[in-house]
């Protein structure tokens, strides 16, 4: 068993509101088809199965970049959108919060008359890694959310949060079924979070005796420290600062969108009414199809595509947000037609922003120029936020963060 590692993400109530919800839906389902079509369905669970990676999927898709309402939000618009073309695509996504994870079992079994793979040991699995993180580690974080993301060949991640209500953090889980060892004999090749005190894992290598022991029911209480190989714990502010982005990576984004001499990518410069906004999304969007783990080491960095819904770092560029998902739509359809050139010039954008990078010397200012500029032409992009619909009248906010 190949535990990817978990994030620790500050708690934060909300709901998504539909002219996000229903974008997020589009263009998540988009990149997710693009990777399909890319490298294949197991990278879809390899990328689902990195914290980091995930984070800057949420950001990318303007969700609020460092909160917990990122896990509830992006899974249940991926199933919303993936689920559909579940048949096509060869990956299911099952669960969800409350209520909708007690639906997992039964979901994977349907699924397994379907396609042929064992939804039952399925079923097993979805239990099991529910039961490590909520009831074998002993963390102070209850599992409130389980998604299960499975392949049509029996290929599986877990992407289950839980939370702790005096701290004030949610704790996201990720599993990926590769290398498949076993659930209660070191399960977790990397468990990563901050050090809150000592804990109970009975599934660390040293916790054997105690595993024994209990099964003897014996009086002996294991108490055992988790390994931290790495922290993911994101700040508790909720703005974005120039200390949470890369301003060099950034910097080489904005050079690949308003720099007229960066070349590469014709087909996507001749798309009518694309400019250099769009393209600065773009950039991002496919750093987040093709870009490797070291990309996402500052997953604030995404947020700079289409803001985020409470206006940090600027309010959601509407306009923006629809045109990339029409690029990108374009560009996926135009891969299953025509294999030889998929998604080429969407490809080349993320290219560009590396081949940049390497001797980019970045303004020192940059940061705030650009953040002025997002805020400054706000309107003109169709800028919008979660606050603006406290003045509105309209239909009721769908609830993304039950599904």
């Amino acid at each position: 068993m190949k535990r990817s590692g978990h994030a620790d993400l500050p708690l934060h109530n909300g709901r998504v509101p539909p002219w996000l919800a229903t974008r997020m839906a589009k263009i998540g389902g988009a990149i997710v088809e693009a990777i399909i079509l890319e490298f294949g369905q197991e990278e879809v669970l390899q990328r689902i199965s990195d914290p980091l990676w995930f984070q800057s999927l949420g950001s990318v898709m303007g969700m609020d970049w460092h909160s917990s309402g990122i896990t509830t939000s992006v899974m249940g618009a991926l199933k919303r959108s993936v689920n559909p073309m579940a048949n096509e695509l060869g990956i299911y996504i099952c669960g969800g919060r409350g209520k909708h994870s007690r639906k997992t079992p039964e979901e994977l079994l349907q699924i397994g008359d379907r396609t042929g793979i064992d939804g039952a040991l399925m079923s097993e699995y979805s239990r099991l890694s529910a039961k490590v993180d909520n009831t074998a580690i002993q963390d102070g974080f209850q599992i409130y959310l389980h998604n299960f993301i499975v392949t049509d060949k029996g290929q599986w991640s877990v992407v289950q949060q839980g939370m702790n209500g005096i701290t004030g953090y949610a704790r996201r889980y990720h599993w990926h079924s590769e290398q498949l060892r076993s659930f209660i004999d070191e399960p977790h090749t990397m468990v990563c979070g901050v050090n809150q005190g000592e804990i109970l894992n009975l599934v660390a290598k040293e916790a054997k005796k105690s595993q024994a022991g209990i099964l003897k029911l014996s009086a002996e209480t294991p108490d055992r420290v988790m390994k931290e190989a790495r922290q993911i714990r994101l700040p508790g502010h909720h703005e974005v600062t120039f200390r949470d982005v890369d301003i060099k990576r950034l910097g080489s984004v904005l050079a690949v969108a308003h720099d007229s001499g960066v070349s590469g990518f014709e087909d996507l410069l001749l798309t009518q009414g694309l400019g250099p906004r769009t393209l600065q999304s773009l950039t991002l969007i496919s750093e987040v199809i093709y870009g490797t783990p070291s990309r996402f080491s500052d997953p604030a960095r995404f947020s700079f595509a289409h803001g985020g819904k409470d206006g940090h770092p600027f309010p959601v560029p509407l306009k923006v947000y629809d045109q990339s998902i029409d690029v990108l739509r374009k560009a996926v359809d135009k891969a299953k037609i025509d294999q030889s050139d998929k998604l080429k010039a969407i490809k080349k954008l993320s290219e560009a922003a590396k081949r940049i990078e390497k001797d980019f010397v970045p303004d020192p200012n940059a940061f705030e120029k650009v953040m002025e500029r997002e805020h400054r032409n706000s309107k003109l992009w169709g800028g919008r936020t979660v606050f603006d619909d406290r003045k509105r009248k309209g239909p009721q906010q769908l609830d993304l963060f039950n599904q």
